[in-house]
């Protein structure tokens, strides 16, 4: 349970997220900005009436000093970390803010893509379970056949997600809690071309919005049933609405923040579904895990090229795609289309250090706390820092 005090400043640092959204979205005209998703309670707050970030920047330094007073050693870190996130895309959008800063300040994580030392021992990891599954040749000879065996028709996608989102559901009452709400509540799948992601969850209308451009294989689309379903973002945003209705939560938990100290956290959540599920069934399970965290790292690798190093979009796009190994051009572009975004590129990293840090605290918990570390996963927003501190 969060304390009163935590309660009451989530009610005012909410507005403030608001404002600054909602300055960024008029200054530059896009429709997505900071808030990409908001939960039906959220309409209880409107944002505050700032004209300028730099009155944004005055209140927020405020509730930053605020936050070393809240009762909750995790919630101090958490806040005064969405403080100075908040913080610096407000100077980033008044003054200018180096890509490296941005990465530190926005997401509070160090300034690097990921290492080719890293993602080597991921193509080392993903042939090893390739030879072992009896494919031959190098291994993007390796990877074009698995793909080809794995992959999904585009017009049979839906009802292959859908039966995997019955199952997630199921699997998710045996070895986590029983969700509350009935199945029928659960995400519908609506097939879309052309845009920046791979799949979108829109709960506010429980539709998972799945990119079907990209080449689809059925480990991938049981990656993305627990990523934007069970138990990665439909259970998140259900837990915090009930919080939320039940007077429990905070109240800045009605809002999907992007760039900011949450942002990696949220991501990681949903990328351990398959092992909080207890559902690697399969050593094509796992070699769609290591691909997906292959798949991160080389987006931190595009991301770093085209804005810390100022590579051409033209040499970018060719340098991915001599790194993908799968997914094919709908993938390709659909990556470069979310890295070139301004207000998007530092948020490609939240899916290489979501993961990276939300499994060692899910395996190191005891059997015996895993209720209390759900309750602690689901009811609260978290950093990178606050999830290792429950105790």
């Amino acid at each position: 349970m969060l304390s009163k005090e935590t309660i009451e400043y989530s009610k005012r640092l909410t507005p403030v997220i608001l404002a600054v959204d909602a300055l960024y979205t008029a200054e530059t005209g896009e429709t997505d900005g900071l808030v990409v998703q908001k939960l039906k309670t959220a309409e209880n707050y409107r944002p505050a009436p700032f004209k300028t970030y730099a009155k944004a920047r005055e209140v927020l330094v405020e509730l930053k000093a605020e936050a070393a007073r809240l009762p909750e050693s995790d919630r101090r870190v958490y806040y005064e970390q969405m403080c100075h996130s908040l913080l610096a895309f407000a100077t980033w959008r008044e003054n200018g803010l180096p890509f490296t800063e941005q990465l530190k300040q926005f997401i509070h994580i160090p300034a690097q893509p990921a290492s080719d030392t890293e993602l080597d021992k991921l193509r080392g990891k993903m042939r090893e379970l390739l030879i072992q599954m009896g494919y031959t040749g190098d291994l993007a000879a390796q990877c074009a056949a698995w793909e080809e065996r794995q992959k999904v028709p585009v017009d049979e996608v839906t009802g292959v997600l859908e039966a995997f989102m019955d199952e997630a559901w199921d699997r998710a009452e045996k070895y986590l809690f029983k969700i509350p709400a009935e199945k029928s509540d659960r995400m519908r799948v609506i097939p879309v071309t052309g845009v920046h992601f791979n799949a979108m969850c829109n709960y506010s209308e429980r539709r998972i919005h799945l990119n079907v451009d990209p080449v689809l294989t059925r480990p991938g689309l049981k990656h993305l049933t627990v990523h934007e379903g069970i138990p990665g973002h439909y259970l998140q945003f259900k837990m915090r609405e009930i919080g939320l209705l039940e007077g429990t939560g905070a109240a800045d938990s009605s809002l999907s923040v992007v760039n900011t100290a949450g942002a990696s956290v949220f991501e990681g959540i949903a990328d351990n579904g398959l092992r909080m599920l207890n559902w690697f069934d399969s050593d094509d399970d796992r070699l769609q895990g290591a691909m997906n965290c292959y798949r991160a790292g080389i987006g931190t690798g595009a991301a770093w090229r085209m804005h810390a190093l100022g590579w051409s979009k033209e040499k970018v796009t060719d340098w991915l795609r001599s790194q993908c190994l799968v997914g094919g051009e709908g993938w390709i572009a659909n990556r470069m289309s979310f890295i070139s975004a301004p207000a998007r590129a530092v948020l490609i990293w939240s899916y290489w250090w979501g993961e990276a840090v939300v499994r060692p605290v899910w395996e190191k918990v005891p059997a015996a706390h895993r209720a209390e570390f759900l309750q602690f996963l689901y009811n609260r927003v978290h950093s990178n820092d606050s999830i290792a501190m429950f105790e």
